[in-house]
């Protein structure tokens, strides 16, 4: 008995693992949307059904693990998944076979689930939710189990041993799920921090070179245009030494705003380093990526920014252009390229957009 309830236990815990790692980026959560709940519900059902094919029969009735799913989904997901799982468990019940001891486990699927969803909304700690919840759950089954077993020997023997297991594979269950859940959102983390710039929110270099060099692969295989925008921040060394650096950073995020406001939603910006900021313009011919960078350059001449202080300062922008196509044929002297038109347009006066040849 002992070596099939753990048989159980081991399924559970794998199958757990696995579901973390492929679900990285969508764990349920009781406002994940009605798709990934329906889904996660079924993929339950399934794993309960897979634990009651190595249960251990006693009188026609079932020992095994299959409260667990169950349990975890009303907990982490709500009612959608855990219902849809307790009815496929149900439904699979009763393919095995149709017993007294099959309509008593609606009675414990049943009061099991509504338990769940009930008290994993209270106001408790969570070990102290998981408890009360596996209890009432081995309290039921206790109840169920001693009434269809007409041998007390076998209950005293075999109840003791289900809640030991029963208690074990929850704590396992959840741990292995937090613990991977918490590993996984410092990896996310990481890996944001790591190709987004902190202080605007968009990429950083790392992120531009690396979105760079996917598109000139991609264009060795089109005939698309693609357009590069270089952009400075004219005489934003002014700013910081007068007003200081945290106001300087006010301005930073406010320009990143404004270019994301500015172009489509899926060109590419980004800032590159100081006051220096990027955006790649796809399929998009030169006098679209002109176009764009006037408006940007008059949007920020006209718009004065305001600071924390809430004094507004005016600023200008310098803009060099590139395309791929039309100021040169060769993609990668596309970053080049764009970055003599902004030396081109800071040694003209400042404040004005200059192509790469002009």
């Amino acid at each position: 008995m002992i070596k099939d309830l753990f048989t159980n236990l081991a399924i559970l815990v794998s199958v757990l693992f696995f579901y973390s790692q492929v679900s990285n980026k969508y764990p349920l959560q009781t406002k994940s949307t009605l798709k990934i709940k329906i889904l996660i519900g079924v993929l339950g059902g399934v794993l309960s059904n897979t634990l009651m094919q190595y249960s251990i029969t006693v009188d026609n009735t079932m020992v095994d693990l299959r409260h667990i799913p169950t349990i975890l989904l009303a907990y982490y997901g709500g009612a959608i998944p855990a219902l849809i799982s307790m009815i496929m468990t149900l439904v699979g019940r009763f393919l095995i076979s149709a017993s007294v001891s099959s309509y008593l486990a609606i009675l414990i699927s049943v009061s099991g689930t509504l338990f769940a969803l009930f008290f994993s909304k209270q106001n408790y700690s969570k070990k102290v939710k998981i408890l009360a919840i596996v209890t009432f759950n081995n309290l039921v089954f206790s109840i169920v189990f001693s009434y269809l077993v007409s041998s007390l020997i076998i209950v005293l023997k075999v109840l003791p041993i289900y809640w030991i297991v029963s208690y074990l594979s929850a704590y396992l269950s959840f741990y292995v799920l937090a613990y991977i859940r918490k590993s996984q959102k410092l990896f996310n983390k990481y890996q944001t921090e790591s190709t987004t710039d902190g202080l605007t929110g968009l990429n950083n270099v790392r992120k531009f070179e690396e979105v760079f060099e996917h598109l000139i692969k991609d264009l060795q295989t089109n005939e698309q245009k693609l357009a590069l925008l270089f952009i400075d921040i004219d005489f934003f060394k002014k700013v910081n030494d007068t007003y200081g650096h945290s106001e300087g950073d006010v301005v930073l995020r406010e320009l990143g705003l404004r270019l994301q406001q500015s172009t489509r939603t899926f060109d590419i910006v980004s800032r590159n380093g100081g006051e220096e900021f990027t955006v790649l313009l796809l399929d998009c011919p030169l006098n679209r990526a002109n176009e764009l960078a006037e408006r940007i350059r008059k949007n920020v001449e006209d718009t004065p920014f305001t600071l924390h202080s809430g004094k507004e300062i005016d600023l200008t922008i310098s803009v060099g252009v590139a395309c791929y196509q039309e100021t040169t044929k060769d993609p990668t002297m596309l970053i080049e390229d764009a970055d003599k038109a902004l030396y081109q347009a800071k040694q003209s006066g400042r404040n004005r957009v200059c192509n790469y040849g002009q």
